[in-house]
């Protein structure tokens, strides 16, 4: 039985609030690339929750991140326009910490990035 858009919203939340105690967890422990991948997830999964409530469905972090800036910030003008710059900044460092070998973030941008998403899942939880 397929899942009802409530129970997707809800789930998404929930993988939001998980991937923030292990962003948490993970900076406590010196396992900044880690921490640096929760932190992305965290905002992905909120704004897949969002995609739900609003009948938009993707598993594609290019096209989320797209529908995202045109429909919230572009068009309905619901986030302020630094909204999305968090959003191009958290996919960036993800990036890097899953893919770049050579890179290794700090421990300061790794908390930044963390107050940050924190700024941003409240304001979106706002309208959920």
């Amino acid at each position: 039985m397929p899942l009802r858009k409530e129970d997707l919203i809800k789930i998404a939340i929930e993988k939001s609030n998980q991937a923030i105690k292990s962003a948490k967890d993970n900076l406590e422990n010196k396992n900044l690339e880690t921490s640096q991948n929760r932190i992305y997830y965290a905002l992905f999964y909120i704004v897949t929750a969002l995609a739900y409530k609003n009948d938009f469905i993707t598993s594609k972090h290019g096209q989320l991140k797209g529908w995202f800036n045109k429909k919230f910030i572009y068009e309905d003008k619901v986030f302020e326009p630094y909204m999305i710059e968090i959003y191009n900044e958290l996919y960036q460092f993800r990036q890097k910490s899953d893919y770049d070998l050579a890179y290794t973030p700090d421990t300061e941008t790794v908390k930044e990035s963390l107050g940050e998403v924190l700024k941003f899942i409240e304001k979106v939880t706002e309208i959920l």
